[in-house]
């Protein structure tokens, strides 16, 4: 037993070491956003695009904060009003008026669900099909529980022409106050990066694509390139969607190039056009969601909503899900305990290296968002309820009740 025990943790903490040295350095939080430089030579036309169902509560702290962004440019919001019956569009309209800005914000009546659309998707759609009179060089996705830092636009758009990017995200600030949130959020974050190493994504030559939906800056040449929302139209996780398409697609051959600039001694010759669209994703300190999660069952329902999803509706991923958090988060705190209680100190030690590495890589999400170090020590337990919500969102798929949003229950693509 004590043989398996400590192949078992060896197992892991070659996983661990592997992790941490060799997984795109997914567990650092580098990539900000908040870090960009500002100055713009060029000023593109942006039309912000919020879909909105029963956002009453947050529409005026949200909408504020996108009408009063401090960028220079023109600048228009759509906000998509999906059927709401809590006059979300009434306090919306007031919003404008209240900041000075009423030619700014154009309210659409959102028009009922065809089939074969996720709501937020098609609210999106006809957001930016209104947004499209005004022939914008770039669409701002948003959520409408988003309260943007008043330079994020700026920053957005700075990023996007100075590093000819297509697509620009931040994973803003999840709200944190709470115990439960504090907690399970920035875990949230942490696990994100370790499906999507924001370096890999933000490398265009690898084929790992993701973005944030709270905050999206696309080129209207991009997304017209890829045919549009509609490509996507059924994704419950929209976001990775969309930047997977992007990704996949042609880069900005129309702008003639993406090689080194301003090399004079090779300006003579063609630049090679790549093979892949080109998309940034990175963290927000400043631009924050302001959704709360102040138990444990709003959290659990937000994870349960979409994980199966991430697996893709797969059994085989989830079995692989189910034995392979355990091995990774749980055996490390059991084999110490193992350890000390058999007097095995191989199998202690071993185990509390493991430990001792899951924390040092959680430290730095756990030091973004201002928790106490000691959350950093709870990684094996709050591994063990994310387990427990993805596999509760596989029985919600298998029982008709997976990706419920805002009143609506989605099927999977397959039975569409």
């Amino acid at each position: 037993m004590d043989v398996i025990v400590l192949g078992l943790m060896l197992l892991s903490l070659t996983i661990w070491l592997g992790l941490l040295g060799f997984w795109g350095q997914f567990w650092r939080t580098d990539q900000q956003l908040e870090v960009t430089e500002t100055q713009l030579q060029s000023l593109p036309v942006v039309c912000a695009v919020v879909p909105a169902r029963n956002e009453a509560e947050l529409i005026p702290t949200t909408l504020r904060s996108l009408l009063l962004q401090d960028y220079p440019g023109s600048f228009n919001v759509f906000l998509v009003d999906d059927r709401s019956t809590d006059r979300t569009a009434n306090f919306a309209e007031g919003v404008a008026h209240a900041v000075g800005k009423p030619q700014q914000l154009h309210i659409i009546s959102g028009e009922p669900l065809p089939p074969g659309w996720s709501g937020k998707l098609w609210a999106v759609e006809q957001g930016i099909k209104s947004a499209s009179l005004f022939a914008p060089d770039y669409f701002l996705l948003t959520d409408a529980d988003i309260e943007h830092d008043p330079g994020n636009l700026r920053r957005l758009v700075a990023k996007a022409v100075q590093e000819d990017l297509d697509m620009v995200s931040v994973m803003v600030r999840l709200r944190c106050e709470s115990f439960w949130e504090k907690f399970l959020i920035p875990a949230f974050v942490f696990f994100f990066q370790k499906l999507y190493p924001f370096r890999w994504v933000n490398n265009p030559n690898n084929a790992t694509a993701a973005a944030a939906g709270g905050s999206i800056l696309i080129s209207r040449k991009a997304l017209e390139r890829i045919g549009g929302i509609q490509v996507i139209r059924q994704a419950l996780i929209d976001d990775c969607a969309l930047a997977m398409a992007v990704k996949k697609s042609k880069g900005a051959g129309e702008q003639g190039s993406r090689g080194d600039k301003g090399d004079k001694e090779n300006s003579h010759a063609p630049c090679p056009i790549p093979s892949q669209g080109r998309i940034w994703l990175g963290l927000s300190s400043l631009t924050r969601s302001l959704r709360p999660y102040d138990s444990l069952a709003t959290i659990w329902d937000m994870v349960a909503r979409t994980a199966y999803t991430q697996l893709n509706y797969s059994p085989l991923l989830l079995l692989g899900t189910l034995v392979g958090m355990p091995l990774i988060y749980l055996a490390p705190p059991i084999c110490v305990i193992l350890g000390v209680v058999w007097s095995n100190w191989a199998i202690a030690l071993t185990g509390l290296l493991g430990w001792l590495l899951m924390t040092f890589a959680y430290y730095p999400t756990i030091r973004f968002y201002k928790c106490s170090p000691w959350f950093a020590l709870s990684l094996p337990a709050i591994a063990f309820i994310y387990t427990l919500m993805t596999l509760d969102s596989a029985l919600r798929h298998w029982q008709g009740r997976g990706g419920a949003w805002k009143g609506r229950v989605y099927p999977s693509p397959d039975n569409l």
